[in-house]
Protein backbone atom coordinates (compact mmCIF):
# COMPACT_ATOMS: atom_id res chain seq x y z
CA UNK A 1 0.00 0.00 0.00
CA UNK A 2 0.99 3.75 -0.95
CA UNK A 3 3.10 4.87 1.88
CA UNK A 4 2.86 8.81 2.48
CA UNK A 5 4.74 10.84 4.53
CA UNK A 6 2.78 14.84 4.63
CA UNK A 7 5.24 18.04 5.77
CA UNK A 8 2.11 20.02 6.47
CA UNK A 9 1.20 23.87 6.18
CA UNK A 10 1.34 24.53 9.70
CA UNK A 11 0.38 22.82 13.36
CA UNK A 12 -2.88 23.23 13.43
CA UNK A 13 -5.30 20.37 13.21
CA UNK A 14 -6.93 21.26 10.12
CA UNK A 15 -3.48 20.44 7.94
CA UNK A 16 -2.25 17.44 10.29
CA UNK A 17 -5.36 15.56 11.70
CA UNK A 18 -8.00 16.16 8.41
CA UNK A 19 -5.33 14.48 6.19
CA UNK A 20 -3.96 12.24 8.89
CA UNK A 21 -8.21 11.24 9.08
CA UNK A 22 -8.61 11.23 5.01
CA UNK A 23 -5.80 8.83 4.78
CA UNK A 24 -6.83 5.93 7.13
CA UNK A 25 -10.28 5.98 5.52
CA UNK A 26 -8.56 5.39 2.44
CA UNK A 27 -6.57 2.59 4.31
CA UNK A 28 -3.27 4.95 3.10
CA UNK A 29 -0.19 4.80 5.68
CA UNK A 30 0.30 8.69 6.27
CA UNK A 31 3.21 9.96 8.61
CA UNK A 32 3.45 13.43 9.98
CA UNK A 33 6.54 15.27 11.79
CA UNK A 34 5.92 15.23 15.75
CA UNK A 35 4.81 18.82 17.17
CA UNK A 36 7.87 19.43 18.76
CA UNK A 37 9.23 20.12 15.01
CA UNK A 38 6.95 22.66 14.50
CA UNK A 39 5.96 26.12 15.19
CA UNK A 40 3.41 27.89 16.86
CA UNK A 41 1.40 30.48 15.04
CA UNK A 42 4.54 33.30 14.26
CA UNK A 43 7.34 31.21 15.58
CA UNK A 44 8.72 29.40 12.36
CA UNK A 45 9.40 25.51 12.71
CA UNK A 46 12.31 23.91 13.17
CA UNK A 47 13.27 24.07 9.02
CA UNK A 48 17.21 22.19 10.09
CA UNK A 49 15.82 19.51 11.97
CA UNK A 50 12.24 18.99 9.15
CA UNK A 51 14.74 18.11 6.86
CA UNK A 52 16.59 15.92 8.30
CA UNK A 53 13.29 14.35 9.65
CA UNK A 54 11.76 14.48 5.59
CA UNK A 55 15.32 12.47 4.07
CA UNK A 56 14.75 9.93 6.80
CA UNK A 57 11.16 9.33 6.15
CA UNK A 58 11.77 9.36 2.47
CA UNK A 59 13.98 6.65 3.01
CA UNK A 60 10.86 4.44 3.22
CA UNK A 61 7.93 6.34 1.73
CA UNK A 62 5.63 6.01 -1.89
CA UNK A 63 4.63 9.69 -2.04
CA UNK A 64 5.55 12.48 -0.50
CA UNK A 65 3.22 15.58 -0.04
CA UNK A 66 4.86 18.83 0.71
CA UNK A 67 3.84 22.18 2.03
CA UNK A 68 7.19 24.33 0.82
CA UNK A 69 6.26 27.28 2.86
CA UNK A 70 6.43 25.01 5.37
CA UNK A 71 10.07 23.60 3.91
CA UNK A 72 11.25 27.26 3.17
CA UNK A 73 9.85 29.13 5.92
CA UNK A 74 8.64 27.21 8.86
CA UNK A 75 5.18 27.24 8.12
CA UNK A 76 1.93 29.75 6.85
CA UNK A 77 2.65 32.77 8.95
CA UNK A 78 5.77 32.91 8.86
CA UNK A 79 5.97 32.62 4.79
CA UNK A 80 4.39 36.29 5.46
CA UNK A 81 6.93 37.77 8.07
CA UNK A 82 10.80 36.07 7.06
CA UNK A 83 13.60 38.46 5.80
CA UNK A 84 15.43 35.38 3.78
CA UNK A 85 17.04 36.12 0.64
CA UNK A 86 16.00 33.96 -2.46
CA UNK A 87 19.52 32.37 -2.54
CA UNK A 88 18.62 31.28 1.11
CA UNK A 89 15.19 30.12 0.64
CA UNK A 90 16.31 28.13 -2.77
CA UNK A 91 18.84 26.22 -0.75
CA UNK A 92 16.05 25.11 1.65
CA UNK A 93 13.56 23.88 -1.64
CA UNK A 94 16.43 22.08 -3.22
CA UNK A 95 16.28 19.48 -0.74
CA UNK A 96 13.20 18.06 -3.12
CA UNK A 97 15.71 17.64 -5.85
CA UNK A 98 18.14 15.60 -3.22
CA UNK A 99 15.24 13.42 -2.44
CA UNK A 100 14.38 13.02 -6.00
CA UNK A 101 18.13 11.97 -6.87
CA UNK A 102 17.97 9.58 -4.17
CA UNK A 103 15.12 7.50 -4.88
CA UNK A 104 13.75 8.55 -8.79
CA UNK A 105 10.51 6.39 -8.19
CA UNK A 106 9.41 9.16 -5.55
CA UNK A 107 6.12 10.40 -6.16
CA UNK A 108 6.55 14.39 -4.71
CA UNK A 109 3.23 16.27 -4.60
CA UNK A 110 3.93 19.98 -3.40
CA UNK A 111 2.02 23.10 -2.46
CA UNK A 112 3.12 26.60 -2.09
CA UNK A 113 1.02 29.80 -1.62
CA UNK A 114 0.49 33.05 -3.70
CA UNK A 115 1.20 34.71 -0.35
CA UNK A 116 -2.43 36.91 0.59
CA UNK A 117 -2.86 40.69 1.05
CA UNK A 118 -5.76 40.84 3.83
CA UNK A 119 -8.24 43.66 3.06
CA UNK A 120 -8.40 44.46 6.97
CA UNK A 121 -5.69 46.11 9.15
CA UNK A 122 -4.74 43.16 11.73
CA UNK A 123 -1.43 42.34 12.63
CA UNK A 124 -2.63 38.94 13.84
CA UNK A 125 -1.26 36.91 11.34
CA UNK A 126 0.91 39.28 9.60
CA UNK A 127 3.69 41.89 10.03
CA UNK A 128 3.36 44.53 12.92
CA UNK A 129 2.90 47.21 10.22
CA UNK A 130 -0.08 45.72 8.79
CA UNK A 131 -2.30 47.13 11.94
CA UNK A 132 -1.62 50.37 10.72
CA UNK A 133 -1.62 49.94 7.10
CA UNK A 134 -3.03 46.46 6.18
CA UNK A 135 -6.25 48.03 4.52
CA UNK A 136 -4.16 50.91 3.04
CA UNK A 137 -1.99 47.83 1.15
CA UNK A 138 -4.84 45.70 0.23
CA UNK A 139 -6.48 48.94 -1.73
CA UNK A 140 -3.14 49.88 -3.19
CA UNK A 141 -2.31 46.37 -4.68
CA UNK A 142 -6.05 46.40 -5.53
CA UNK A 143 -5.83 50.09 -7.96
CA UNK A 144 -2.13 49.01 -8.86
CA UNK A 145 -3.69 45.37 -10.38
CA UNK A 146 -6.84 47.19 -11.84
CA UNK A 147 -4.88 49.95 -13.80
CA UNK A 148 -2.78 47.46 -15.14
CA UNK A 149 -5.75 45.81 -16.84
CA UNK A 150 -8.22 48.95 -17.22
CA UNK A 151 -8.72 52.47 -16.51
CA UNK A 152 -9.18 53.49 -12.90
CA UNK A 153 -12.11 56.62 -12.45
CA UNK A 154 -11.89 59.99 -11.11
CA UNK A 155 -12.49 58.38 -7.62
CA UNK A 156 -9.89 55.81 -7.58
CA UNK A 157 -7.54 58.04 -9.29
CA UNK A 158 -7.67 59.96 -6.41
CA UNK A 159 -7.78 56.94 -3.91
CA UNK A 160 -4.52 56.25 -5.71
CA UNK A 161 -2.58 59.48 -5.09
CA UNK A 162 -3.70 59.31 -1.40
CA UNK A 163 -2.61 55.79 -0.89
CA UNK A 164 0.60 56.72 -2.25
CA UNK A 165 1.79 59.62 0.27
CA UNK A 166 -0.34 57.43 3.47
CA UNK A 167 1.92 54.40 2.74
CA UNK A 168 4.95 54.88 4.85
CA UNK A 169 8.02 54.20 1.79
CA UNK A 170 10.04 51.15 3.61
CA UNK A 171 6.64 49.46 4.86
CA UNK A 172 5.93 49.02 1.34
CA UNK A 173 9.53 48.00 0.83
CA UNK A 174 9.38 45.42 3.10
CA UNK A 175 5.94 44.37 1.92
CA UNK A 176 6.77 43.98 -1.83
CA UNK A 177 10.57 42.65 -1.04
CA UNK A 178 9.08 39.57 1.11
CA UNK A 179 6.27 39.03 -1.81
CA UNK A 180 9.53 39.21 -4.18
CA UNK A 181 11.16 36.27 -2.54
CA UNK A 182 7.53 34.30 -2.25
CA UNK A 183 7.04 34.94 -6.16
CA UNK A 184 10.26 33.33 -6.89
CA UNK A 185 10.27 30.37 -4.80
CA UNK A 186 6.81 29.78 -6.97
CA UNK A 187 8.90 30.20 -10.08
CA UNK A 188 11.39 27.64 -8.66
CA UNK A 189 8.69 25.41 -7.73
CA UNK A 190 7.34 25.40 -11.18
CA UNK A 191 10.90 24.57 -12.91
CA UNK A 192 11.37 21.84 -10.95
CA UNK A 193 8.14 20.13 -11.62
CA UNK A 194 9.04 20.83 -15.54
CA UNK A 195 12.41 18.76 -14.30
CA UNK A 196 10.10 16.27 -12.72
CA UNK A 197 11.37 16.73 -9.81
CA UNK A 198 7.98 17.59 -8.30
CA UNK A 199 5.40 15.42 -9.99
CA UNK A 200 2.30 17.48 -9.35
CA UNK A 201 2.43 21.14 -7.85
CA UNK A 202 -0.84 23.09 -6.48
CA UNK A 203 0.04 26.80 -6.16
CA UNK A 204 -3.44 27.79 -4.12
CA UNK A 205 -4.00 31.71 -3.75
CA UNK A 206 -4.64 32.79 -0.05
CA UNK A 207 -7.17 34.64 0.83
CA UNK A 208 -7.38 36.96 -1.99
CA UNK A 209 -9.73 39.03 -4.54
CA UNK A 210 -10.53 39.59 -8.04
CA UNK A 211 -7.57 42.53 -8.44
CA UNK A 212 -4.62 42.67 -6.15
CA UNK A 213 -0.83 41.09 -5.99
CA UNK A 214 -1.87 37.38 -5.56
CA UNK A 215 -4.00 38.09 -8.63
CA UNK A 216 -1.21 39.84 -10.63
CA UNK A 217 1.07 36.97 -9.54
CA UNK A 218 -1.23 33.78 -10.21
CA UNK A 219 -1.67 35.19 -14.17
CA UNK A 220 2.17 35.03 -14.22
CA UNK A 221 3.01 32.24 -12.66
CA UNK A 222 0.29 30.74 -15.20
CA UNK A 223 2.14 32.19 -17.87
CA UNK A 224 5.62 30.33 -16.68
CA UNK A 225 3.07 27.37 -17.18
CA UNK A 226 1.81 27.46 -19.84
CA UNK A 227 5.06 28.48 -21.56
CA UNK A 228 6.53 25.58 -19.85
CA UNK A 229 3.89 23.24 -21.02
CA UNK A 230 3.17 22.04 -17.34
CA UNK A 231 -0.42 23.57 -16.80
CA UNK A 232 -1.67 20.19 -16.73
CA UNK A 233 0.72 19.11 -13.76
CA UNK A 234 0.45 23.24 -11.89
CA UNK A 235 -2.65 24.05 -10.91
CA UNK A 236 -3.66 27.28 -9.57
CA UNK A 237 -6.67 28.18 -7.95
CA UNK A 238 -7.97 29.92 -4.07
CA UNK A 239 -6.78 28.09 -1.49
CA UNK A 240 -4.65 27.08 1.74
CA UNK A 241 -5.35 24.99 4.47
CA UNK A 242 -7.71 22.31 2.77
CA UNK A 243 -4.59 21.42 -0.12
CA UNK A 244 -3.60 18.76 2.30
CA UNK A 245 -6.95 17.01 1.88
CA UNK A 246 -7.18 17.62 -1.23
CA UNK A 247 -3.21 15.85 -2.61
CA UNK A 248 -4.21 12.77 0.02
CA UNK A 249 -7.65 12.13 -2.13
CA UNK A 250 -5.44 11.99 -5.16
CA UNK A 251 -2.89 10.16 -4.39
CA UNK A 252 -5.50 7.84 -2.88
CA UNK A 253 -7.26 7.72 -6.54
CA UNK A 254 -3.62 7.46 -7.95
CA UNK A 255 -3.19 4.36 -5.59
CA UNK A 256 -6.63 2.46 -6.47
CA UNK A 257 -6.64 3.58 -9.82
CA UNK A 258 -9.97 5.43 -9.37
CA UNK A 259 -11.67 8.70 -11.13
CA UNK A 260 -14.57 9.56 -9.71
CA UNK A 261 -16.93 11.26 -11.59
CA UNK A 262 -18.58 14.07 -9.11
CA UNK A 263 -22.02 15.43 -10.44
CA UNK A 264 -22.45 18.94 -8.68
CA UNK A 265 -25.52 20.47 -7.85
CA UNK A 266 -26.38 24.10 -6.42
CA UNK A 267 -29.02 25.66 -4.06
CA UNK A 268 -29.14 28.87 -5.67
CA UNK A 269 -29.25 29.67 -9.15
CA UNK A 270 -26.84 32.20 -9.59
CA UNK A 271 -24.48 29.87 -7.09
CA UNK A 272 -22.41 28.72 -9.91
CA UNK A 273 -21.34 32.30 -11.33
CA UNK A 274 -20.85 33.82 -7.91
CA UNK A 275 -17.54 34.83 -6.74
CA UNK A 276 -17.15 33.99 -2.78
CA UNK A 277 -15.44 36.01 -0.02
CA UNK A 278 -12.00 35.99 -0.31
CA UNK A 279 -11.69 34.46 -3.65
CA UNK A 280 -11.01 35.81 -7.23
CA UNK A 281 -13.26 33.60 -9.64
CA UNK A 282 -16.83 32.13 -9.72
CA UNK A 283 -17.59 29.23 -7.62
CA UNK A 284 -17.74 26.92 -9.91
CA UNK A 285 -14.62 26.92 -11.61
CA UNK A 286 -13.29 26.81 -8.21
CA UNK A 287 -14.98 23.27 -8.28
CA UNK A 288 -13.94 22.24 -10.83
CA UNK A 289 -10.12 23.00 -9.34
CA UNK A 290 -10.93 21.18 -6.25
CA UNK A 291 -12.71 17.99 -8.51
CA UNK A 292 -9.60 17.71 -10.79
CA UNK A 293 -6.95 18.56 -8.14
CA UNK A 294 -8.12 15.43 -6.16
CA UNK A 295 -7.83 12.85 -8.45
CA UNK A 296 -11.87 12.87 -9.96
CA UNK A 297 -14.04 14.46 -12.77
CA UNK A 298 -17.21 16.12 -13.34
CA UNK A 299 -20.56 14.09 -14.53
CA UNK A 300 -22.39 15.45 -16.66
CA UNK A 301 -25.47 14.04 -14.57
CA UNK A 302 -26.25 12.52 -11.64
CA UNK A 303 -27.39 9.00 -13.56
CA UNK A 304 -23.37 8.48 -14.39
CA UNK A 305 -21.83 10.05 -11.48
CA UNK A 306 -20.75 7.80 -8.72
CA UNK A 307 -21.61 10.37 -6.16
CA UNK A 308 -23.31 13.85 -6.25
CA UNK A 309 -22.22 17.09 -4.56
CA UNK A 310 -24.59 19.10 -3.12
CA UNK A 311 -23.75 22.72 -3.07
CA UNK A 312 -25.49 25.20 -1.37
CA UNK A 313 -24.26 27.81 -2.68
CA UNK A 314 -24.52 31.76 -2.51
CA UNK A 315 -26.77 33.98 -4.10
CA UNK A 316 -24.52 36.68 -4.13
CA UNK A 317 -21.21 37.10 -3.68
CA UNK A 318 -18.02 39.38 -2.86
CA UNK A 319 -18.72 41.44 0.12
CA UNK A 320 -22.62 41.43 -0.31
CA UNK A 321 -21.98 37.33 1.24
CA UNK A 322 -23.19 37.00 4.13
CA UNK A 323 -20.65 35.53 7.47
CA UNK A 324 -22.39 32.26 9.00
CA UNK A 325 -22.32 35.20 12.53
CA UNK A 326 -24.72 37.32 9.86
CA UNK A 327 -28.27 37.54 11.56
CA UNK A 328 -30.69 35.65 9.14
CA UNK A 329 -32.95 38.62 8.75
CA UNK A 330 -29.79 40.97 8.54
CA UNK A 331 -28.42 38.84 5.07
CA UNK A 332 -28.50 40.42 1.56
CA UNK A 333 -31.90 40.59 0.00
CA UNK A 334 -30.92 37.78 -2.47
CA UNK A 335 -30.91 35.44 -0.03
CA UNK A 336 -34.67 35.46 0.41
CA UNK A 337 -35.64 35.48 -2.83
CA UNK A 338 -32.43 33.55 -4.83
CA UNK A 339 -32.05 30.89 -2.79
CA UNK A 340 -34.78 28.07 -2.32
CA UNK A 341 -33.79 26.12 0.68
CA UNK A 342 -36.98 22.97 0.68
CA UNK A 343 -35.84 22.53 -3.14
CA UNK A 344 -32.49 21.62 -2.36
CA UNK A 345 -33.07 19.68 0.79
CA UNK A 346 -36.18 17.87 -1.59
CA UNK A 347 -33.17 17.52 -4.24
CA UNK A 348 -31.19 16.03 -2.06
CA UNK A 349 -33.41 13.07 -0.50
CA UNK A 350 -34.32 12.25 -3.84
CA UNK A 351 -30.60 11.72 -5.40
CA UNK A 352 -30.15 9.68 -1.74
CA UNK A 353 -33.65 7.40 -2.23
CA UNK A 354 -32.28 6.53 -5.62
CA UNK A 355 -28.64 5.27 -4.11
CA UNK A 356 -26.61 7.71 -5.08
CA UNK A 357 -23.58 8.87 -1.98
CA UNK A 358 -24.52 12.32 -1.11
CA UNK A 359 -22.00 14.92 0.89
CA UNK A 360 -22.65 17.78 1.25
CA UNK A 361 -20.97 21.70 1.03
CA UNK A 362 -21.92 24.61 2.71
CA UNK A 363 -20.51 27.70 1.14
CA UNK A 364 -23.71 30.12 1.29
CA UNK A 365 -21.58 32.24 4.26
CA UNK A 366 -18.42 32.77 5.12
CA UNK A 367 -16.73 30.85 7.74
CA UNK A 368 -19.09 28.35 9.33
CA UNK A 369 -22.63 26.51 8.26
CA UNK A 370 -25.87 28.46 6.87
CA UNK A 371 -27.60 27.47 10.35
CA UNK A 372 -30.58 28.22 9.45
CA UNK A 373 -30.34 26.37 6.58
CA UNK A 374 -28.73 23.43 8.59
CA UNK A 375 -31.99 23.56 10.99
CA UNK A 376 -33.92 22.69 8.35
CA UNK A 377 -31.62 19.63 6.94
CA UNK A 378 -31.46 18.08 10.53
CA UNK A 379 -35.74 19.06 10.87
CA UNK A 380 -35.68 16.76 7.24
CA UNK A 381 -34.44 13.57 8.89
CA UNK A 382 -31.07 13.54 6.09
CA UNK A 383 -28.33 13.99 8.36
CA UNK A 384 -27.91 10.34 9.13
CA UNK A 385 -28.16 9.75 4.94
CA UNK A 386 -25.43 12.34 3.84
CA UNK A 387 -21.88 11.01 3.41
CA UNK A 388 -19.75 13.73 3.94
CA UNK A 389 -20.23 17.51 5.17
CA UNK A 390 -17.91 20.53 5.23
CA UNK A 391 -18.43 24.07 5.84
CA UNK A 392 -15.42 25.92 7.45
CA UNK A 393 -13.54 29.22 6.97
CA UNK A 394 -13.76 29.93 3.10
CA UNK A 395 -15.07 28.61 0.00
CA UNK A 396 -12.09 26.72 -0.76
CA UNK A 397 -10.81 25.23 2.43
CA UNK A 398 -14.65 23.83 2.41
CA UNK A 399 -14.64 22.29 -0.86
CA UNK A 400 -11.68 20.49 -0.79
CA UNK A 401 -12.06 18.91 2.55
CA UNK A 402 -15.58 17.65 1.39
CA UNK A 403 -14.35 16.95 -1.88
CA UNK A 404 -11.73 14.45 -0.55
CA UNK A 405 -13.94 12.79 1.71
CA UNK A 406 -15.99 12.09 -0.60
CA UNK A 407 -13.66 10.72 -3.23
CA UNK A 408 -12.84 8.33 -0.71
CA UNK A 409 -16.13 7.35 0.75
CA UNK A 410 -17.30 6.89 -2.40
CA UNK A 411 -14.71 4.25 -3.53
CA UNK A 412 -15.95 1.89 -0.36
CA UNK A 413 -19.29 2.63 -1.40
CA UNK A 414 -19.38 1.34 -5.03
CA UNK A 415 -21.48 -1.83 -5.66
CA UNK A 416 -19.91 -5.37 -4.65
CA UNK A 417 -17.81 -3.21 -2.16
CA UNK A 418 -17.77 -5.29 1.15
CA UNK A 419 -18.56 -3.54 3.88
CA UNK A 420 -15.78 -2.76 6.01
CA UNK A 421 -17.39 -1.86 9.72
CA UNK A 422 -14.45 -0.39 11.11
CA UNK A 423 -13.64 2.18 8.29
CA UNK A 424 -16.84 3.00 8.41
CA UNK A 425 -17.39 4.18 11.61
CA UNK A 426 -13.78 6.13 11.25
CA UNK A 427 -15.80 7.69 8.44
CA UNK A 428 -19.04 9.02 10.28
CA UNK A 429 -16.49 10.32 13.11
CA UNK A 430 -14.95 12.60 10.30
CA UNK A 431 -18.55 13.40 8.93
CA UNK A 432 -19.58 14.04 12.86
CA UNK A 433 -16.13 16.03 13.58
CA UNK A 434 -17.28 18.53 10.48
CA UNK A 435 -20.48 19.36 11.73
CA UNK A 436 -19.71 19.44 15.49
CA UNK A 437 -16.91 22.09 14.66
CA UNK A 438 -18.31 23.61 11.46
CA UNK A 439 -22.11 24.37 11.95
CA UNK A 440 -21.68 23.89 16.43
CA UNK A 441 -18.25 25.88 16.36
CA UNK A 442 -18.06 28.10 13.64
CA UNK A 443 -21.52 29.19 13.06
CA UNK A 444 -23.25 29.20 16.76
CA UNK A 445 -20.42 28.42 19.91
CA UNK A 446 -17.35 31.12 18.45
CA UNK A 447 -19.85 34.17 18.23
CA UNK A 448 -21.61 33.12 21.14
CA UNK A 449 -18.58 32.78 23.54
CA UNK A 450 -16.85 35.84 21.91
CA UNK A 451 -19.85 38.34 22.81
CA UNK A 452 -21.30 37.16 25.79
CA UNK A 453 -18.86 35.20 27.83
CA UNK A 454 -14.70 36.84 27.12
CA UNK A 455 -15.61 40.51 28.05
CA UNK A 456 -16.31 39.37 31.60
CA UNK A 457 -13.14 37.37 31.90
CA UNK A 458 -10.54 39.73 30.31
CA UNK A 459 -10.33 38.22 26.81
CA UNK A 460 -11.12 39.09 23.37
CA UNK A 461 -11.21 36.86 20.02
CA UNK A 462 -7.54 36.99 19.14
CA UNK A 463 -6.15 36.05 22.60
CA UNK A 464 -7.50 33.90 25.45
CA UNK A 465 -4.33 32.39 26.98
CA UNK A 466 -4.34 33.60 30.51
CA UNK A 467 -8.17 32.42 30.31
CA UNK A 468 -7.82 28.75 28.49
CA UNK A 469 -8.96 26.68 30.37
CA UNK A 470 -11.75 28.09 31.13
CA UNK A 471 -12.30 28.83 27.68
CA UNK A 472 -11.91 25.72 26.49
CA UNK A 473 -14.74 24.37 29.30
CA UNK A 474 -17.25 26.61 28.05
CA UNK A 475 -16.68 25.46 24.45
CA UNK A 476 -16.88 22.13 25.50
CA UNK A 477 -19.96 22.70 27.14
CA UNK A 478 -21.86 24.70 24.37
CA UNK A 479 -20.74 21.76 22.04
CA UNK A 480 -22.04 19.43 24.05
CA UNK A 481 -25.30 20.92 24.25
CA UNK A 482 -25.22 21.62 20.57
CA UNK A 483 -24.94 18.15 19.91
CA UNK A 484 -27.54 17.14 22.58
CA UNK A 485 -30.09 20.06 20.79
CA UNK A 486 -29.03 19.63 16.92
CA UNK A 487 -28.09 16.06 16.20
CA UNK A 488 -30.97 14.11 17.29
CA UNK A 489 -30.99 11.89 14.53
CA UNK A 490 -27.62 10.77 14.75
CA UNK A 491 -27.79 9.34 18.23
CA UNK A 492 -25.96 12.15 20.03
CA UNK A 493 -25.37 9.91 23.38
CA UNK A 494 -22.86 8.54 21.27
CA UNK A 495 -21.15 11.64 20.43
CA UNK A 496 -18.21 12.28 22.57
CA UNK A 497 -15.69 15.26 22.74
CA UNK A 498 -12.47 13.46 23.32
CA UNK A 499 -10.35 16.58 22.99
CA UNK A 500 -11.42 21.02 22.91
CA UNK A 501 -8.42 22.81 22.40
CA UNK A 502 -7.26 26.31 21.10
CA UNK A 503 -4.57 26.21 18.96
CA UNK A 504 -3.67 29.35 18.35
CA UNK A 505 -4.99 30.72 21.54
CA UNK A 506 -7.82 32.72 20.14
CA UNK A 507 -11.48 32.06 19.33
CA UNK A 508 -10.88 32.24 15.42
CA UNK A 509 -9.92 28.40 15.00
CA UNK A 510 -11.03 25.32 17.59
CA UNK A 511 -9.09 21.54 17.87
CA UNK A 512 -11.75 19.12 18.33
CA UNK A 513 -11.28 15.22 18.48
CA UNK A 514 -14.95 13.47 18.19
CA UNK A 515 -15.21 9.92 19.03
CA UNK A 516 -18.41 7.76 17.98
CA UNK A 517 -19.11 5.00 20.41
CA UNK A 518 -19.81 1.59 18.70
CA UNK A 519 -23.08 0.75 18.48
CA UNK A 520 -24.50 -2.22 20.60
CA UNK A 521 -27.03 -4.63 18.62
Amino acid sequence: MNRIVLLPLDERPCNIDYPEQLARLGGLPLSVPPLSLLGDKKRPADCDQLAEWLKQEAEQADSLIVSIDMLVYGGIVPSRLHHYSPEHCQARIDLLKELKLRRPELKIYAFNLIMRTPANSSNDEEPDYYADYGSSIFRYSWLKDKQEREELDAEERNEWNRLLKEIPEEVLTEHLRRRSVNSFINEYAIRLAQDNIIDFLIIPLDDNAQYGFSAMEQRKLLFLTEELNIMDRVYLYPGADEIGCTLVARVFCETMQYRPEIFVRYSSTQGPFVIPRYEDRSLNESIKSHITAGGACIADSSHEAEWVLMVHSPPVGQQQAAESSTAFADRHRSYFSELHFNEFIQAMRNYISKGKTVALADVANSNGSDHTFMKLVAKSGLLPELAGYSAWNTSGNTLGTVIAHGIIESYFRRPGQPLDSERLHRSREFYLLRLVEDWGYQAIVRSDVTKNILPGIGANYFDVAHVYEQVTATVREKLTEFIQTYLQDLEPDRIHLEQVEMPWKRMFEVGLKVKLDAKLD
